[in-house]
């Protein structure tokens, strides 16, 4: 297999081409909400920890830089995107914040259409073991179809602090080929 076809089969599998849609961040279109906002110290910042600082397309890890999330401590915090319709979510690929990485561990990636339990009942698509510090990481959903995108930490107290959480797939219409 030469070059070319080694590239174009790696882009048909991973990100989705062979349905002739254009698969995207799809998330920088949505609307974030989150459980908490971080409260104290630099709560007096106004643009830090913000949850529309996942999906504002800086990757930035550093906190203080303004582009990630923060809840407070509580049980089970939770952030979510809607995607304002429903999508085939392709992957999902996360940039975890420089300080504390170990908050990453156990989350769950939730898609769905449905609001009960804030988005926290969705079917998963995947389980974060670890994202080192500063890294991204991408997680494949294999076409799983929802309007919302939850980061759950599920029975767990603490804090929720992902830097940028991208939502790569197309709406249902995108995806119907009906009557072409």
């Amino acid at each position: 297999m030469n070059s070319f076809l080694a590239v174009l089969f790696v882009n048909v599998v991973l990100f989705g081409v062979v349905t002739g849609s254009r698969v995207e961040n799809v998330a920088l279109r949505g609307r974030a909400s989150m459980s908490s906002l971080l409260a104290g110290p630099s709560a007096h910042l106004g643009y830090l920890g913000h949850a529309i600082n996942a999906i504002d397309g800086n990757l930035h890890p550093n906190f203080y830089a303004g582009s990630c999330v923060h809840t407070n401590r509580e049980m089970s915090p939770w952030w979510r995107v809607d995607l304002l319709a429903p999508h085939k979510i392709q992957y999902i690929t996360i940039t975890n914040t420089e300080s504390a990485p170990e908050r990453m561990g156990g989350v769950e990636l939730l898609i769905g259409n449905s609001l009960a339990n804030n988005g926290n009942n969705n079917p998963r698509c995947a389980t974060i073991s670890s994202i080192p510090s500063g890294g991204t990481q991408t997680f494949q959903c294999n076409g799983m179809v929802g309007r919302y995108v939850n980061l759950y930490t599920r029975g767990r107290e603490d804090y929720l602090t992902p830097c940028e959480v991208e939502v790569y797939g197309y709406s249902e219409e995108q995806a119907c080929s009906c009557g072409n």
